[in-house]
């Protein structure tokens, strides 16, 4: 048998091997591919309501899903992002609008490194604000976090609930009843009253 026949029982050999290698090596693309999909389409999705489950666990499976060199941009956003989240100014009232409109920049940066790695173009400002939010849902959300703020202080005794009494049940007739009554003890215990005593003596037998 001559080279070239000996390389073409190879190559059919070895045919179906190197398919199968071909397909799970697709496979397994797809599937990773498909994942990093799934977080930005979350991430984006959720970009409006940036509390909610959904879109934190999207922002942790960052690290995970994208490792390689690849996305290095990627990973850069999400850091500084992830910095940023962490140096919120509860202390200080007038610098958190400063600190919420530096994260809806950072959080736009990063979906737009995201989506670039993935084939995506978007640009900034649509990110930020091509977005459909209903006012009601950001009013839900709004009363959500001033609620558990108010149940937090109460449970440190940071706090106290105010009560406003209007009036309670009651009839003239009670009323007129502990009247008499409040008067008739403020008597006794004046000395211009007598407390009643009836003393019963018993023949002992």
């Amino acid at each position: 048998m001559t080279t070239s026949d000996w390389i073409m029982i190879f190559a059919v050999l070895l045919a179906p091997l190197v398919a199968v290698q071909a397909q799970k090596w697709l496979e397994h693309y797809r599937e990773e591919r498909e994942r990093k999909l799934r977080i930005f389409k979350t991430l984006m999705a959720t970009r409006a309501a940036t509390v909610s489950p959904d879109h934190v666990q999207a922002l942790n499976m960052i690290d995970l899903e994208f490792n390689d060199k690849k996305y290095k941009n990627v990973t850069l956003s999400w850091k500084t992002y992830l910095d940023h989240l962490g140096n919120f100014p509860k202390d200080d009232e007038n610098a958190q609008p400063v600190w919420s409109d530096k994260m809806a920049d950072l959080l736009a940066k990063l979906l737009q490194e995201m989506g670039k790695s993935l084939g995506y173009e978007f640009d900034e400002v649509h990110i930020k604000k091509g977005i459909y939010s209903p006012e009601a849902h950001a009013r839900v959300e709004d009363e959500n976090m001033l609620l558990r703020k108010g149940l937090l202080r109460l449970l440190y005794g940071d706090g106290s609930l105010k009560m406003d009494v209007q009036s309670f049940p009651f009839s003239d007739e009670e009323a007129q009843e502990q009247k008499e009554i409040r008067q008739a003890l403020k008597a006794i215990l004046d000395g211009s009253n007598e407390f009643p005593v009836s003393v019963s003596n018993k023949d002992a037998t």
